[in-house]
């Protein structure tokens, strides 16, 4: 069940709409704005990157969102939550939260299938609530067709997943490297972290986009976001990667993520 409520300075007001099925559907029935999704650890009072997700408002006030926040979440307790916040053009505030739900162990085991698509953010710097009706009909075929997420690509090349990142890793030379577009994309959160993680790890960085052309060549790759973690892709289109198999990089990188979500995630206030 999803809930939402209408954040002001003196009171916090749950409203309801005629579509409460996702959060995109509830997001669909507010002015056009800004937004973010993440996800609770800890028993609802940890998020990983929350101040970089506040930002996303551009003139929220997190020392406001940050007790609201809090306090919404404990109707959710014991178990965690995925959290949408959202500020309209006019500056009017929300918060909707579900009860998380976890992807299957088996989905990080074997990987899953994407496909490419044409869509494209008009500010890819901005998370902007208008993307989410403009991708409406990809979202509903990749349901339909049982495809995990439909990658963003432009001049043939691919720049980021509709609602992730996209990172591939390719032979250069004797080493692995891990790529990723650095240009036309949203910088997300779960992206900073596992640069940051991979470069720990002693394994290079390319910001690089990925040409379709390419693609027979990518030795691994991966999608990543706040509420999913690191997601291992074992095929794009129709194009399997290393016969399908989740590649080493991509496990050290998923056990690497899981290990800073511990020591890292910011206490909520």
């Amino acid at each position: 069940m999803i809930r939402t409520w209408k954040i002001t300075k003196t009171k916090l007001d749950e409203i309801h709409f005629d579509d409460e099925a996702s959060l995109d559907a509830v997001t669909r029935q507010l002015p056009d704005g800004f937004y973010s999704t993440f996800r609770t650890y800890d028993a609802c009072t940890r998020v990983i990157g929350l101040s970089a997700h506040l930002r996303r408002l551009p003139t929220a006030d997190a020392s406001l969102l940050r007790p609201s926040l809090l306090l919404l979440l404990q109707p959710f307790l014991p178990d965690e939550a995925r959290v949408r916040v959202m500020e309209t053009r006019s500056g009017e505030v929300y918060i909707a939260i579900e009860p998380l739900k976890l992807l299957p162990r088996e989905v990080y085991e074997n990987g899953v299938r994407v496909e490419t698509a044409a869509i494209q953010r008009i500010n890819p710097r901005i998370k902007s609530t208008t993307f989410i009706a403009a991708s409406d009909a990809e979202r509903k075929h990749i349901a339909q067709e049982g495809i995990f997420e439909a990658l963003l690509v432009k001049n043939g090349r691919i720049l980021e997943g509709m609602t992730s990142n996209f990172f591939y890793v390719a032979q250069v030379g004797n080493l692995r490297c891990v790529g990723t577009a650095r240009k036309d994309i949203l910088l997300g959160v779960t992206r900073s972290m596992v640069i940051r993680a991979a470069r720990g790890r002693d394994v290079e960085v390319r910001y690089r986009a990925l040409k379709l052309d390419q693609l027979s060549g990518v030795k691994e790759a991966f999608i990543t976001s706040s509420s999913r973690g690191v997601v291992p892709v074992v095929q794009i289109d129709d194009v399997v990667i290393e016969e399908g198999r989740v590649g080493q990089i991509t496990i050290e990188l998923m056990r690497a993520y899981e290990e800073y979500v511990l020591s890292h995630a910011e206490k909520i206030a």
